[in-house]
């Protein structure tokens, strides 16, 4: 009897420890900014279920942690009981009904919200528009329908804001995982398979756009941006390139370095921008700054070489490999995304500065 009175005062310590802990562990998991900005009307309720299955996982942590040291602490051996077995323990029915009840109904109403939350991301609005995102080792391309079956390709994504897009997912070579955190929403790229998903992007500025699924060497670089702008700035850039690609400019969107208007490209920053096609961020470049050491170093791979095989090698890298490196690490698609002034900018740049 004085041991049940014992363990009885054990308890009320025990509760007040787990509800305040409780309530310590939920503010300080609230507080904490966990994800980038919110992007897109999805990640709104994306991360109010998170904050929901936090508030629940944190008091069942600290129960069962409580429970477990208390346990550790209470019938712990003492000195003089090494050899004996614990007494024999019948089991309380009733007990192994609640904590088998009470998990299944809080499993099935979080998988219910869950449901909900999912059915409410992938709704579709009449209005919405489609971009088909391609990726390969190791870039994103995007194509934009621009009427008769034709698309128009872009190594930057582009978005206007307050308009549901519906990505259409595909991959040209090996699997990727198309992700822009700020959205929240990722899904993979499978070759010879579509997926899809959709968001509504609710607010401007410019947001990363990544690989994330290991899919090779140069895994790390394939980042690009998600620029999301206004209606009517979305409708004038769209314009534009429908008009580049029927003047024979080419269907690609102006890279990092490529100025809206006439004037010539800016080779260097087109090099060193981050974006497509990221030169920087495979080689070693000294007049660009550059230390990247996925692909050759081109201030020794061009020494000699003439414009012809720059150009060949921007537009055609497995022509030649350089031995040592591996094939198909770089992108073969600069030659849809880059404007031809683009490409013959790089190329004499790079004649200039590393060929000598």
């Amino acid at each position: 009897m004085g041991e049940e009175r014992s363990g009885r005062s054990h308890v009320l310590p025990l509760v007040v420890i787990g509800l305040i802990t409780s309530a310590c562990g939920i503010a300080l998991g609230l507080s904490i900014h966990w994800f980038p900005t919110q992007a897109s009307e999805e990640s709104r309720n994306i991360d109010t279920l998170w904050d929901v299955l936090l508030i629940v996982s944190v008091p069942i942590f600290v129960l069962v942690e409580t429970i477990v040291l208390y346990s550790v602490w209470k019938f712990r051996m003492r000195p003089g009981e090494e050899l004996k077995d614990g007494p024999p323990i019948h089991g309380n029915t009733r007990l192994e009904v609640i904590w088998t009840a009470i998990p299944a109904i809080i499993l099935v109403a979080l998988c219910s919200y869950a449901y909900v939350v999912l059915h409410e991301i992938e709704t579709a609005d009449a209005s919405e528009m489609q971009v088909r995102v391609v990726g390969e080792q190791f870039t994103w391309t995007f194509y934009y329908p621009s009427g008769g079956g034709k698309e128009i390709a872009s190594p930057q994504l582009y978005l206007p804001e307050g308009k549901q897009v519906k990505f259409d997912v595909q991959s040209k070579d090996v699997l990727h995982d198309f992700w822009v955190p700020a959205f929240r929403q990722k899904i993979d790229a499978v070759p010879g398979i579509t997926t899809h998903f959709r968001v509504k992007p609710i607010k401007t500025g410019t947001f990363p756009v990544v690989c994330a699924e290991l899919c090779g060497l140069g895994h790390s670089v394939m980042r690009q941006d998600a620029h999301v702008v206004s209606a009517a700035a979305f409708d004038k850039w769209l314009a534009a390139q429908k008009a580049k690609a029927a003047g024979g400019g080419g269907g690609a969107a102006p890279a990092g370095g490529a100025p809206a208007g006439g004037a010539a490209p800016d080779a260097k920053t087109i090099f060193t921008s981050s974006a497509s096609p990221a030169c920087a961020s495979c080689h070693t470049l000294s007049a660009a700054g550059a230390t990247g050491t996925i692909g050759p170093n081109l201030d020794k791979f061009l020494k000699g070489k003439d414009a012809k095989f720059i150009q060949q090698s921007i537009e055609d890298p497995g022509a030649y490999v350089e031995k040592g490196f591996q094939d198909g690490i770089m992108p073969t698609n600069y030659k849809d995304t880059l404007q031809p002034e683009e490409i013959k900018a790089l190329t004499d740049y790079l004649v200039k500065v590393a060929t000598k």
